[in-house]
């Protein structure tokens, strides 16, 4: 009684085409592939970029620099 049968899922899916028609369904699920598929080429964009800036400052993430710190002395 609880659970939904194939036969319901096949009923609503034919309401949701009836009400909103099928060349919407289909732009609406375009739309979404784009925007899927724009948000993987940023995010690949993005890596990119981050490793492009830090092989050009010499330094990567998780590296220790080792030196010496001094303490300006000032003149007065």
């Amino acid at each position: 009684m609880g659970a939904w049968s194939i036969w319901h899922w096949l009923v609503v899916l034919v309401i949701v085409m009836l009400v909103f028609g099928t060349k919407k369904l289909r732009n609406i699920g375009q739309d979404l592939g784009g925007a899927v598929k724009d948000f993987k080429e940023g995010m690949d964009t993005g890596a990119g970029a981050k490793k492009q800036v830090e092989d050009q400052a010499g330094t990567t993430t998780g590296t220790t620099v080792e030196g010496e710190a001094r303490k300006e002395q000032t003149k007065s």
